[in-house]
């Protein structure tokens, strides 16, 4: 059974959820078009960077990429986050990049199932794994959360030494 994440990032981010709209869940490609084009930014024949999470339901929801995940989440449960790099061209919307880079919820790069799931579900074209693949650990000493890379697991903040399994469960 795939791991459910729960929101780990600052209390006062999360209190926002109750005051902003969450992401837009996406069921569709024209779900999909309808969204991107309510972005500011979005303009055909680029790519676009969304901020998204999969839902407990296995749905992807998207939101600006400025937005927090846990808003885009409503607040929830997820079974993944991160970002998605989108492009429409030629009349085909296409999945160019995904990453897992939550700090949020610190998904695992075990959760790409969930998203090509839920990608699969929309139809729409999309990479075979994350990139890049992000591994969080908590520091036991200092409790920062630390993004882990060329498998150096040492806090950035006090080095003290990391665990090699995800530790992120509150």
């Amino acid at each position: 059974m795939p791991r459910l994440y729960q929101y780990v990032g600052p209390s006062s981010i999360a209190k926002r959820v109750f005051h902003q709209c969450g992401g837009k869940l996406i069921d569709s490609v024209k779900q999909l078009s309808e969204a991107l084009q309510s972005m500011q930014d979005y303009r055909s024949g680029e790519s676009f960077i969304v901020t998204f999470v999969v839902t407990s339901e296995g749905k992807i929801r998207i939101s600006d990429r400025h937005s927090e995940h846990v808003i885009c989440a409503e607040g929830k449960l997820v079974l993944s986050a991160g970002e998605l790099t989108i492009l429409y061209e030629n009349g085909v919307f296409i999945v160019e990049n995904v990453n897992n880079q939550s700090t949020g919820y610190c998904p695992e790069p075990e959760s790409w199932n969930a998203v090509a799931t839920a990608l699969d579900c929309i139809p729409i074209q999309h990479p075979e794994e994350f990139d890049p693949a992000i591994n969080f650990r908590r520091c036991p000493s200092c409790s920062q959360i630390n993004i882990v890379k060329d498998n150096w697991y040492a806090c950035d903040v006090c080095k003290f030494p990391l665990p090699t399994q995800w530790n992120l469960e509150s």
